[in-house]
């Protein structure tokens, strides 16, 4: 995981980009082709069902988290915040901050905070851009035109981007099983305003937790798995079902103890964040506490990565970790190992929320706040 120090450049100063040269300015951002570069879940599984679907990508590399759906008809108001979240990750060249910087002012936008990394091993620049729209030229309602220009951009630089705006609030999925704390951790820092999100559905495939649920209002979705065959397969249709109706944005596994198949993690795992009960990559897989106290291991860790098809194995978002000494016993590593699930989980889910967090090669880049 490769962590970067923020940089906060000309804020509050609107128009500071225009010292930058005017050779940066792109082509004429009302015409090209424009392709969309979010996808949500209805669009994901219609394209996993598609022959020869692609998604937005440029360079072949695995595909970055993205924020869903902020199509046109979301547009805010002209009264709430109007900023947004853009992420870009391109080849590392001249040019590339400028060339961003000068589109955005040219089109009235005003940058707030940039954040960006140049990886030196593998060539590769990343960067993070909040920006306002108050002042866009084109109008708050009308953001395809940015957008498009955005996407001649990148094609020229060979760029893979999203844009999110502020006040499209995501969609946040909890899928539990029976153990409670990350969940309860999860409802009490939305509840309190940490974590910026709706939360329109739990889904567990057990029942004991449905009073938790009850307690924070947000609706439960009891779906059970068994050996059956055919059972995880129609648990899968339901579990989509509900995202898609749901418009669900990301999904986070609060210890959900259960392995997807390979083709559901395909589709959705850009968007699905699990958290581990091991410091990866030590202790894959299950009972991960007991291991590591037969091995007599003086530290445990959590670690946060999106959910991909091989166990364990998808690029980390955060881990945390803790001593332990020869006195503990596997049940004081497990309750010091909650901890640790819960504030790491944390850290993830609102990095993603954020749109801090970019992916390269199973690595990921996090903005931390």
């Amino acid at each position: 995981m490769l962590r970067c120090d923020s940089a906060v450049i000309c804020q509050g100063r609107r128009g500071v980009s225009a010292l930058l040269p005017s050779a940066t300015r792109p082509a004429n951002p009302h015409h090209g082709k424009f392709s969309r570069p979010c996808l949500d879940f209805r669009t994901r599984v219609a394209q996993a069902s598609s022959p020869g679907s692609t998604q937005n990508n440029t360079n072949g590399a695995a595909p970055s988290p993205s924020p869903v759906a902020s199509g046109i008809a979301d547009a805010p108001p002209a009264q709430t915040s109007l900023t947004a979240n853009l992420l870009l990750q391109c080849p590392d060249q001249k040019g590339v901050i400028a060339a961003v910087s000068q589109l955005l002012y040219g089109f009235g936008c005003n940058i707030i905070a940039s954040d960006q990394f140049s990886d030196p091993s593998s060539g590769m620049f990343f960067q993070r851009i909040t920006f306002d729209y108050i002042d866009i030229v084109i109008g708050p309602g009308n953001m395809s035109v940015l957008e498009r220009a955005i996407g001649e951009l990148a094609a020229r630089y060979s760029m893979k981007w999203q844009i999110s705006y502020k006040n499209k609030v995501k969609k946040m999925a909890i899928l539990v099983s029976k153990q409670d704390h990350c969940l309860y951790d999860l409802l009490i820092r939305h509840r309190s305003g940490e974590l910026r999100c709706h939360i329109p559905l739990i889904i567990s495939n057990h029942p004991d937790l449905k009073h938790i649920a009850e307690t924070f209002e947000v609706p439960f979705h009891h779906l059970p798995l068994s050996k059956e065959p055919g059972k995880k397969e129609s648990q899968e249709a339901a579990i989509e079902q509900l995202l898609v109706s749901e418009q669900i944005d990301v999904m986070i596994l609060a210890r959900y103890m259960q392995i997807f198949s390979q083709g559901f993690c395909e589709r959705h795992w850009q968007h699905t964040i699990n958290i581990h009960h091991s410091f990866l990559p030590a202790f894959e897989g299950a009972r991960p506490y007991h291991r590591a106290h037969e091995r007599g291991v003086k530290i445990i860790g959590a670690t946060a990565h999106f959910a991909t098809a091989e166990l364990d194995a998808g690029p980390i978002i955060d881990q945390g970790v803790t001593r332990i000494t020869h006195r503990d016993s596997v049940e004081d590593m497990i309750r010091k190992g909650r901890d640790l699930e819960r504030m790491v989980l944390a850290r993830a889910v609102r990095w993603h929320l954020d749109d801090r967090v970019l992916v390269f090669n199973n690595k990921t880049v996090v903005f931390e706040d």
